[in-house]
């Protein structure tokens, strides 16, 4: 069997994190990703972000492992969108594309014709997704906007870190990523859509948008009750307890009973029974009444064991786990068990690993492939399309593409 997305083709007009991310989905489901960037320009600014370059002085346009993290399985071609040529180029490979894609500022993707209203006439069913910072109306549609700002304004900042330290951010461009992720879930869906009734349509995701929806639960009880956030000690849950970093002979444990029947087992884990049926402990509302005294109880006790001797009694029994960096969690034996790493190589044939989509789904004829070098799939998709060698020329003299 094929993968699920073979047959579907997306021209992207992307750059940096949430289109890349998202539309990296997509090439990993099998669909033909087809990243247009600017003729005459190094391309997506992601190309010469460093510090980290695969091949040292002699890097191309595809050295980045900052762009090889968010590009794999993609192909390039550099266009000239804005001129009388480039519009025609787009037009023609819009007539056979099932979407185009933009993580643009709001008020661009129209500039560039790329809106449904701008293509409809060249392909009625054309789907068009866009993942902007603040949308494409209102009085922020022209504003540019980064993840960390996202973060800043929907409120992470005042849920990230201590009690006592300065407002913090997220550790990951996680408001990115959602975006970028939820605009490729749009997409697909207006594109089973538009597969089924023969219209496409605009599909419009934004940061900030995703980042508030990303409250979910606290954002239902700030609407409903007289809830109000805070920071706790320790990353700890609001209302759930235990549910936080725990000392132990060498370092930290995570425990997160976040149903009731965790408590007893937990217990009589550490040979504490009696904390089971005492008053002070007995179910979620009181134990968060007792926060500090459960604290400074499962520390005691957990200080006798080593974080990993814990894991091990608890494995399977008592949600847990140990506080690894990021070199330490890409070492974890568990993620070599899950085979989560793959090894690829550049045309260069130099080699590189990368983590694998999470989405497990295979097809053994599909390999997959580093990103491509800037502007490398041009000629092939413009021949593809129906463009002579005569005609492809004269756009490489003209500067179209």
């Amino acid at each position: 069997m094929s993968l699920p997305l073979s047959g579907v083709k997306v021209l992207a007009f992307e750059q940096y994190g949430a289109g890349p991310f998202g539309t990296q989905y997509l090439a990993d489901m099998g669909a033909e990703v087809i990243k247009i960037e600017p003729a005459g320009s190094s391309g997506d600014y992601l190309r010469d972000i460093g510090p980290y370059f695969l091949d040292g002085d002699d890097r191309n346009s595809a050295s980045s492992i900052f762009f090889q993290a968010l590009n794999r399985n993609k192909k390039s071609m550099t266009l000239d969108v804005l001129s009388d040529e480039g519009k025609i180029i787009l037009h023609k490979l819009v007539q056979n594309a099932d979407a185009v894609c933009n993580n643009l500022r709001g008020d661009v993707p129209e500039k560039l014709g790329i809106t449904y209203d701008q293509l409809k006439s060249i392909n009625k069913a054309i789907v068009a997704a866009h993942c902007s910072a603040y949308g494409r109306e209102g009085p922020r549609k022209n504003w540019p906007g980064y993840d960390y700002l996202m973060q800043a304004e929907a409120g992470y900042f005042s849920l990230t870190g201590e009690p006592n330290g300065p407002p913090a951010r997220f550790g990951l461009s996680v408001v990115d990523y959602m975006s970028g992720l939820t605009m490729s879930f749009g997409l697909v869906s207006a594109v089973l859509s538009a597969r089924s009734t023969g219209i496409g349509r605009d599909v419009d995701v934004n940061l900030f948008d995703t980042a508030m929806f990303n409250q979910s639960y606290m954002a239902a009880w700030s609407l409903n009750t007289d809830f109000k956030s805070e920071r706790l000690d320790r990353s700890a849950h609001p209302i759930l307890v235990p549910c936080q970093l725990y000392k132990t002979k060498d370092g930290w444990i995570y425990l997160m009973c976040n149903k009731e029947s965790f408590w007893p087992v937990l217990c009589k884990k550490l040979g504490r029974e009696d904390l089971i049926t005492d008053p002070k402990f007995v179910n979620f509302a009181v134990r968060q009444t007792n926060r500090d005294e459960v604290t400074r109880i499962l520390d005691k006790e957990l200080m006798k064991k080593e974080t990993s001797e814990w894991l091990i009694d608890f494995g399977g029994i008592v949600p847990a786990a140990p506080i690894l960096d990021l070199k330490q969690s890409l070492e974890n034996p568990f993620l070599k068990d899950r085979d989560n790493i793959q090894y690829l190589k550049t045309k260069r044939g130099v080699e590189i690993s990368l983590l694998k989509t999470p989405v497990h789904i295979s097809d053994p004829d599909f390999k997959d492939k580093t990103a491509p070098e800037l502007g490398e799939n041009t000629k092939d998709i413009l021949k593809e399309a129906g463009f002579s060698e005569e005609e492809i020329s004269l756009f490489e003299k003209n500067n179209t593409i």
